[in-house]
């Protein structure tokens, strides 16, 4: 009976400890649903696009000034063009940008397209893509230039005419990243010039390359008139250099030795030589022939220096950009590469001065970005081909004009419906909790260590915003002052700063302790006992 009972008992125990852990684990759920909630990480979900430092807007076809007047046939051909080497890509781009492969799709569709007037390629830029009002953080308008292809004379060998070498690219010359038998590199970033195996050091400016630090290497592709032809040529990224028997060669971008460009331009407005109104290459050329020693000096203010690879184009063929296809005239645009993606559509809308230099001609123009310059930095910026030739140079070289811009994304980038789809912020805390719990900074007042211990060594009495009133540390921090040399009275605001109580949150209660029951074999001897003492 008595085993039985035993048994009985040992069961209930176990028993009541199973539903003592099923009451606690029921008891954490809604505490380890709420954890999960506050800590686990928001689900993976595309964001809207985020370009460095530019601000945009979405916007409508018929908000676009003069959308529906442009003759988007040639910007569709040009696009197409663009969609060569897009199409080729076989893995996401290494430096991720906004737009990243989104370009692939409507590439896709234009490659099964053959639209041959500007009404259908209009239509097919409202199928595919959005347009976006963009510009750069806090203004609201972007910024254009132009440039071209110049036409120069010169040689093949050095002669007493043409003295002036255009160099390629130096074997010694060294991109962190990039390999040296790159086909191009970039025009932004460090270069050096490496020496034996390892050390690499800056490479040289420009005063030291024109000084003959590189010459007699069998660096020279031809030779040029003068040095002002040469910086010209290394402003455009490339040139048309006609020979002496009628041949030209091309030459394009491909190499600098890593100093920032300076634009002679803005020194000449500096120095008050030139007016900022007046400001055009022209101009430039026009001072720098007149003055040969000024040009010598103000042309190595600019420290910047290309180097060229000859290309095998014929008279027909139009330049080829940064993105390796061939500009369209009019119609291609030079971008900051660190933002945009070559490809993109651009709508830029404004008044330019094309037909001289103080007329205000309308230019409203879809464009695409297939190029890169050093001095093209922006959301909204842009340098506008006009193709080769003298009067292309004319017209290029007075642009420094405000325009607007709309940015062409595809529609599977739509920042609208993305935008619907972002999770909000958690809740802020109700003001009862708020209350109940108020945040202290606890280092508010509280001075570092090392000044402490400098206030220490010099007999400063320590701050009594630093113990608790009431305590005995309180007390304590003002005894010394009893014998201490009186101090200089401080000013009234300070010294109604310090005669006002310091506020301090009261500590938040703690929870009694729990009973601490006595162990059960004791209460079982009471029991026995009282049952001892009943009996006598």
């Amino acid at each position: 009976m008595a085993r039985e009972a035993l048994t009985d008992a040992r069961g209930f125990g176990r028993c009541a400890a199973t539903l003592y852990v099923i009451a606690i684990a029921l008891s954490l759920v809604p505490v380890a649903a709420h954890a999960a909630r506050r800590h686990l990480p928001y689900p993976s979900l595309a964001s809207p696009l985020e370009i460095s430092g530019s601000q945009y807007t979405p916007i409508g076809w018929a908000d676009i000034p003069g959308w529906s007047e442009d003759d988007q046939l040639q910007a569709y051909k040009a696009f197409r063009i663009s969609c060569k080497p897009i199409s080729a890509q076989q893995k996401p781009p290494a430096d991720p940008k906004a737009l990243g492969i989104s370009l692939r799709d409507p590439c896709r569709a234009a490659k099964a397209l053959d639209i041959s007037d500007g009404a259908r390629a209009r239509a097919f830029f409202e199928q595919h893509f959005l347009p976006l009002r963009i510009s750069r953080l806090g203004e609201g308008e972007g910024f254009v230039t132009g440039y071209y292809e110049p036409v120069i004379d010169g040689s093949r060998t050095q002669t007493d005419v043409y003295t002036v070498p255009v160099y390629r690219r130096p074997s010694n010359l060294f991109v962190r990243g990039f390999k040296q038998s790159a086909a191009s590199l970039p025009n932004k970033g460090e270069v050096f010039r490496k020496i034996g195996r390892r050390k690499l050091v800056p490479y040289y400016d420009r005063a030291e390359i024109e000084d003959g630090k590189i010459a007699g290497r069998g660096l020279e592709i031809c030779w040029l008139k003068n040095q002002t032809d040469l910086l010209f040529t290394q402003i455009q990224g490339s040139a048309r250099v006609r020979l002496e028997d009628g041949s030209t060669v091309r030459i394009n971008y491909d190499a600098h030795n890593g100093y920032p460009y300076t634009a002679v331009g803005r020194i000449l407005i500096d120095r008050g030589i030139i007016p900022k109104d007046q400001m055009s290459m022209q101009r430039i050329r026009e001072w720098m022939d007149q003055d040969p020693d000024g040009a010598n000096e103000l042309r190595r203010q600019n420290r910047s220096y290309v180097f060229f690879r000859e290309v095998q184009l014929s008279d027909k063929d139009e330049a080829v950009g940064a993105q390796g296809v061939p500009l369209t005239p009019g119609r291609s645009i030079a971008v900051d590469k660190s933002l945009h993606v070559y490809g993109t559509p651009f709508f830029i809308e404004g008044e330019l001065p094309i037909e001289s230099e103080q007329s205000k001609t309308p230019f409203r123009r879809l464009m695409i970005a297939q190029d890169t310059g050093s001095a093209i930095t922006g959301p909204a910026r842009a340098d506008l081909y006009f193709g080769a030739g003298v009067e292309a140079g004319r017209v290029s070289g007075r642009l420094r004009n405000n325009m607007r811009f709309a940015i062409l994304v595809p529609r599977s980038l739509d920042p609208v419906a993305r935008g619907r789809k972002m999770p909000l912020p958690d809740a802020r805390p109700s003001e009862k909790i708020a209350k109940l719990f108020p945040q202290v900074d606890p280092l508010k007042n509280q001075k570092p260590k090392d000044q402490t211990q400098k206030d220490q060594n010099r007999g400063a009495k320590p701050t009594e915003a630093s113990a608790e009133p009431g305590s005995k540390d309180t007390f304590n921090a003002r005894e010394p002052a009893k014998t201490a040399a009186p101090a200089a009275a401080p000013p009234s605001a300070a010294v109604a700063q310090a005669s006002a109580p310091v506020a301090v949150a009261k500590p938040v209660p703690l929870p009694e302790a729990r009973p601490n029951p006595k162990p059960i074999h004791e209460l079982r001897h009471q029991r026995r006992y009282r049952d001892y003492l009943r009996v006598r």
